[in-house]
């Protein structure tokens, strides 16, 4: 059973960074796609950035790609996702989600992905 659980997220000032975390607990999104998704308010759930499960190839929305890294920890059974010179339009709630077991396409859309965290909430004031 997959069992994410994402952590890191915080309030704070525009410019300054922050590491966000998901842990599997289930241990089976070792070989899944994962990703990033966050949602404002009011807004849809929008693709972050993306890894495959074995080659480490990445995908990234235009709005992170420059500011974000995605990374993976398979032993680790963790996803991380960097940030850095956050802006206050990144204030969201991030979530990290998986697709079933083998999967090779790092989908955009969120209705790809069948399991997902509760999500953790990024703050960023200008």
């Amino acid at each position: 059973q997959v069992q994410l659980v994402e952590s890191g997220g915080g309030l704070v000032q525009a410019g300054a960074s922050l590491r966000l975390s998901c842990a599997d607990s289930g241990r089976t999104f070792s070989k899944a796609v994962m990703a990033w998704f966050r949602q404002a308010p009011g807004q849809e759930r929008d693709f972050v950035a993306g890894i495959t499960w074995s080659s480490g190839r990445t995908r990234y929305a235009a709005s992170a790609l420059g500011r974000f890294t995605i990374s993976r920890d398979n032993a680790e059974n963790t996803l991380y996702l960097q940030m850095i010179s956050l802006k206050p339009e990144d204030t969201a709630v991030y979530y990290c989600a998986a697709d079933s077991p083998y999967g090779a396409i790092i989908y955009d859309s969120y209705k790809e992905y069948p399991y997902w965290g509760q999500g953790t909430q990024v703050t960023v004031s200008s």
